[in-house]
């Protein structure tokens, strides 16, 4: 028997407290089905404020040399300086912003509430609205482009939206996926040699060799929460993770998983959810997380490090700057940090 939708959203209430941040279970359960939605004639934009870069943030990546990053309140910020200074861009939103993709240096899309599409031409230094939908209100958690034209975006209630003519149409294609549960989309990434990857609710995994148009539904190793999953930079190997420190190599393109156990400093199993991951120019990898989470692999993603920050808050995000250092972003902001996520001059 089904499980009824409700409770699935009550339970992923208290599996992901990052989530309620983003006030993703004030939902209705009977929501209507996605469809194309005109951006408003007259935009209200995100409000300037001084304190944007300590707010909540959700989301980092790169535009070529630049740092980008979305949150609460239509915020995205953008940094020239690694990370030192930011500016605030001219958001045509207010509402949370929950992840961000670059394609180059210069096109970029992000995604939230009310199933909200953003796209910049600029680096992330304007923004135009593509596609939303008020009335559904339920919001996408990811996006993903192979080019300028083929883009792919999820999120709640298993939502997967298409375009292929650059945002300028956005079509559900939900279907494509066997997901009759309609359980939440958190993820999605490409995996060289293998294809997309897309996890979610309930350990929710899904594979497409062929850019998205059909996908399989794969025997995951995790019946919990899934909330990232990245590519380790090695021909057909990748990572997903979620819930209690759950962590899972994979060296065959989905087939078969390794648990990577996760120790504390005091011999304890990491139990902190697991929120992002980055791969960065070095071949490294850091994963972060609740409790101040940060989780460093040398070798692909086989075996990890564990630092938990002294100040425990809850990390939704990583990049690396050009010296290595680490760009964290979640509760309370933007935070500079030495390699292993602790803050300059400490351990």
């Amino acid at each position: 028997m089904c499980e009824p939708i409700m409770w699935r959203v009550r339970s992923t209430k208290v599996m992901r407290p990052m989530l309620q941040a983003l006030s993703l279970f004030a939902l209705l359960a009977g929501a209507a089905p996605l469809v194309q939605a005109q951006a408003p004639e007259q935009p209200v934009y995100s409000v300037p404020s001084a304190k944007a870069a300590s707010s909540l943030l959700l989301d980092i990546a790169h535009a070529g040399k630049r740092l980008v990053a979305v949150g609460e309140r239509g915020h995205i910020l953008y940094s020239d300086d690694d990370g030192t200074r930011w500016e605030q861009a001219k958001v045509p939103t207010r509402q949370m912003l929950t992840a961000v993709f670059f394609l180059d240096d210069q096109h970029g899309w992000a995604v939230g509430h009310d199933a909200l599409i953003l796209a910049t031409s600029d680096g992330g230094a304007t923004w135009n609205k593509q596609f939303e939908d008020l009335q559904r209100e339920a919001p996408l958690l990811d996006v993903w482009f192979k080019d300028l034209q083929h883009g792919l975006a999820i999120g709640a209630y298993g939502a997967l939206l298409e375009t292929t003519d650059g945002g300028s149409t956005w079509e559900d294609v939900s279907d494509r996926l066997d997901n009759e549960d309609a359980y939440h989309l958190n993820a999605i990434t490409d995996v060289k040699d293998v294809g997309l990857f897309i996890v979610g609710e309930m350990g929710s995994l899904f594979r497409s060799a062929d850019g998205g148009e059909t996908w399989e539904t794969l025997e995951g190793p995790y019946q919990g929460s899934l909330f990232g999953v990245l590519a380790t930079g090695e021909p057909q190997s990748l990572l997903i993770y979620g819930l209690r420190g759950h962590l899972f190599h994979s060296a065959d393109g989905g087939d078969n998983w390794q648990q990577i156990e996760l120790s504390t400093a005091n011999g304890g199993t990491l139990e902190f959810g697991l929120s992002n991951a980055a791969l960065l120019d070095d071949g490294s990898i850091v994963v972060v997380g609740h409790g101040g989470s940060v989780l460093r692999s040398s070798d692909h993603g086989r075996s990890f490090s564990v630092f938990n920050r002294a100040d425990r808050v809850s990390l939704a995000a990583v990049t690396a700057a050009a010296d290595g250092s680490l760009i964290l972003v979640g509760q309370g902001g933007v935070r500079l940090t030495s390699s292993t996520g602790a803050n300059p001059g400490q351990q």
